[in-house]
C-alpha cells in the first residue's frame, strides 16, 4: 500500500510540476502581451500564434496521469484568452481555434460547453466547420443520453454546423433527430423544450432540405446561447435575410418566422 501511495504521489507531482512549468513559460509571454498590446505588429502577433501552436502540440502529447480534466480546463482558459483578444485576432484570425478544442475535447469529451464554444469559434470565426464537425463526432463517441447532463446539446451544435456552415441538410437532420431522441429521455422542462425544437427542425428538413424555417431555427439556437456581439449581429442578419424577424422583449429575443417556408 505504501508503494502504491508513493506512485500516486509521484504521478501527481509530475503532472502538477508539468502544468506549473508550462504556466511559468507562458507568464512572461502574457506580461509582454499586456504591456505591448497596443504596439504589437502583425508579425509579432503571428510569432506568438506560432509559439502557441507549438505549445498546443505539446499539450496533445503531454502525459496527464489521470488529470485529463485539469489539462482540459487549463487549455480552455488559454483558449478564452486567445479568443477574447479582439485586437490580435483582427490581425491573424482564429485559425488556432480547432487546435485548442482538439486538446480540450480529447482530454474531456464530456465538457458540453466546449462543443458550443468550438462551434462558434471554429465554424463561424475560423471558417473551419469540417474540423468542428469531425471533433464533435469523435467526442460524441464518449457521450450517452445520460452522461453528461444535457449531452443532447452536443448533437444540436453539430447539427447547426452541418446545416449552416457545411450546407449538409441530411447530416443535420440526423443530428437533430439524435438530439431529440436523447432529450426525450429526460422529463425536465429544458430537455422537453430541446426535444420539441430539435424534432421540429428535423421535420422541417425532412420535408424540405432547403427549409428556411430550419435555418432560422438553427440561427436562433446560436442567438439564444449568449454569443458575443459579432456573432449575435450575424445571426440576426441571417434570420432577417431568410425572411424572419428578431424581436427584443424583456424575456429575451423572440423570433417571428416568415409565413411561408
Amino acid at each position: 500500500m505504501l508503494f502504491i501511495s508513493r506512485q500516486t504521489i509521484s504521478a501527481s507531482l509530475v503532472i502538477c510540476f508539468s502544468i506549473v512549468g508550462i504556466g511559468l513559460l507562458q507568464f512572461p509571454r502574457l506580461q509582454k502581451i499586456i504591456h505591448n498590446k497596443s504596439t504589437s505588429t502583425k508579425e509579432v502577433i503571428e510569432k506568438d500564434v506560432q509559439a502557441e501552436k507549438l505549445r498546443l502540440s505539446l499539450y496533445k502529447r503531454l502525459p496527464t496521469f489521470g488529470y485529463d480534466n485539469l489539462m482540459a480546463n487549463w487549455v480552455y482558459l488559454s483558449f478564452l484568452q486567445y479568443f477574447g483578444d479582439d485586437e490580435a485576432r483582427s490581425k491573424t484570425g482564429y485559425s488556432l481555434s480547432p487546435e485548442y478544442f482538439e486538446v480540450i475535447l480529447t482530454r474531456d469529451p464530456k465538457f458540453i460547453m466546449g462543443y458550443l464554444a468550438m462551434s462558434t469559434s471554429t465554424s463561424m470565426y475560423a471558417a473551419m466547420p469540417e474540423r468542428s464537425v469531425a471533433l464533435a463526432e469523435k467526442g460524441l463517441k464518449s457521450l450517452s443520453p445520460w452522461v453528461p447532463s444535457r449531452s443532447y446539446y452536443a448533437w444540436r451544435y453539430k447539427a447547426v454546423d452541418e446545416l449552416l456552415f457545411l450546407g449538409n441538410s441530411q447530416a443535420a437532420r440526423k443530428s437533430f433527430e439524435n438530439a431529440a431522441n436523447w432529450a426525450s429521455k429526460h422529463s425536465d422542462a429544458e430537455s422537453k423544450q430541446s426535444n420539441t425544437i430539435s424534432r421540429g427542425t428535423a421535420n422541417f428538413l425532412s420535408r424540405n432540405p432547403n427549409s428556411k424555417y430550419a435555418q432560422i431555427s438553427a440561427w436562433g439556437m446560436i442567438l439564444s446561447n449568449g454569443v458575443d456581439k459579432t456573432a449575435k449581429k450575424r445571426a440576426i442578419k441571417a434570420i432577417q435575410d431568410l425572411g424572419g424577424e428578431v424581436i427584443s422583449t424583456p424575456q429575451g429575443d423572440k423570433i417571428r418566422f416568415p409565413q411561408k417556408d
